[in-house]
């Protein structure tokens, strides 16, 4: 993967941009920086990512201005670049999973979130379709004075209950992984969605248990535990 510090020094129009910090992505090279005085995100799409690129541009386009997501101000097609403004809070990985988080406000959390999917489902959705956000992870939202969605570059066609699933097997298999204090909270975060919206998920526990077992090519080294717990959800259910 690409070194921001290899964009700023060589496209004229990122030289004066200081690094302030790095964050992990799979794919991209992404960096918050202050650029011409003002607090950024770049995000260095890797080449061959150029519709990713485009796909989470037209979504900041489109929900930024109704939704909790960040504003795009540019798209650098010369240079794989996305341009955004720079959202100041906690990744929500690190809150839901810190010992000192209460279940409590971790259960408020849920709430929150589950209202966040319930927002952009709805304002996303046509006459005869949804669109889905796509990776939808626990590492892809940030805790502020609200609950912030970030990384849209899955955004896809699909049906809500891939979202939703998608956030249970984060939930569940982020560290400390398969608490029952996990299990409660995915409970909270499910219930809270369906109550908000006008339409049912189907098949949650199969959905569940695929997005656990994707997870796999990720990490490989707990692949004996992801198994063995979407089997358990295939068989018994989630909100056992």
């Amino acid at each position: 993967m690409k070194d921001m510090e290899e964009l700023i020094k060589n496209v004229e129009k990122y030289k004066n941009a200081l690094i302030q910090q790095k964050f992990k992505s799979k794919k991209n090279t992404v960096a918050y920086v202050i650029l011409d005085g003002k607090p950024r995100i770049l995000k260095w799409f890797a080449p061959g990512f150029t519709r990713q690129m485009d796909v989470e541009y037209s979504t900041l386009k489109k929900g930024s201005s109704a939704l909790n997501m960040p504003i795009s101000y540019e798209k650098d097609s010369d240079n794989n670049v996305l341009l955004m403004n720079y959202i100041m809070g906690e990744n929500l990985c690190d809150v839901l999973n810190d010992e000192k988080t209460v279940f409590s406000e971790n259960q408020r959390i849920m709430v929150l979130l589950a209202g966040w999917f319930a927002r952009f489902h709805r304002s996303f959705k046509t006459a005869d379709q949804f669109h889905i956000r796509g990776d939808s992870v626990l590492r892809n939202f940030i805790l502020a004075d609200c609950i912030w969605g970030v990384d849209f570059e899955e955004a896809r066609v699909g049906k809500p209950v891939e979202d939703i699933a998608g956030m249970c097997s984060s939930i569940l298999s982020t560290d400390p992984m398969f608490t029952s204090e996990k299990f409660q909270l995915c409970k909270t975060f499910i219930i809270s969605y369906a109550k908000s919206v006008e339409w049912n998920l189907e098949n949650m526990n199969e959905e569940v248990a695929y997005a656990l077992l994707e997870k796999i090519q990720w990490r490989p080294e707990v692949e004996e535990t992801l198994r063995n717990h979407a089997h358990k959800i295939r068989k018994h259910g989630l909100l056992r």
